[in-house]
Order: C-alpha cells, then structure tokens, then sequence
C-alpha cells in the first residue's frame, strides 16, 4: 500500500494530465455527429497499430525469466492487432457503400 502511495505522490502531474485528457476526449467524442462517428472510430483503430509496436518493445526489452512482461506484450500484440484489422474492416465496408452500383 505504501508503494501505491509513493508511486501516486511521485506522478501527480501525469495522473492530473491523464485525467485531464480524459475528459478532453469524451468531449471531443461527445460532439461529434453520429453520421462521422463510424468512420472516426475506424480510422483511429486502424491508427492504433502503435500498440502493436510499443508491444513488441516491450516484449524485446523484457528478461527471459520475465513472463508476466512476455505475456502482456503479446496480449497487447494480439488484441492490438486485432483492432487494426477491425478498423481496416470497417473502413472498408464503409467505402463500399459509396460505390456505384453496376
């Protein structure tokens, strides 16, 4: 309990950051018609290949008897990819709509 103590008292300023951008993005999102809203949300999945490699940092800095890091990483990688091919999915059927028809 102590350690969540320190650990909260040493990173104030970036727990108040998050916070903050947290409600940032509910406003941002919040104002956003529902007509856009399909399209920004699978154009920021398919964004999110970063996780992917923060990921892969993770696990190629991480020490071979470190599993519960190895494991994370490629939980991140799987799930982060997964994400991705949502949003390219989406985006797809999105665009296929627009097509004419023959």
């Amino acid at each position: 309990m102590e350690y969540i103590l320190n650990f909260i008292n040493n990173s104030q300023q970036i727990i108040y950051i998050v916070i903050l951008m947290i409600f940032l993005g509910i406003e941002v999102i919040g104002r956003v018609p529902s007509v856009l809203h399909t399209p920004l949300m699978s154009g920021a999945n398919a964004i999110h290949g970063v996780v992917i490699i923060g990921a892969i940092i993770v696990m190629g800095k991480a020490a071979d008897t470190n599993y519960t890091a190895i494991g994370l990483g490629f939980l991140a990688v799987v799930l982060g990819t997964l994400n991705v091919v949502g949003g390219f999915v989406v985006t797809d059927r999105m665009l296929e709509m627009f097509k004419k028809k023959k």
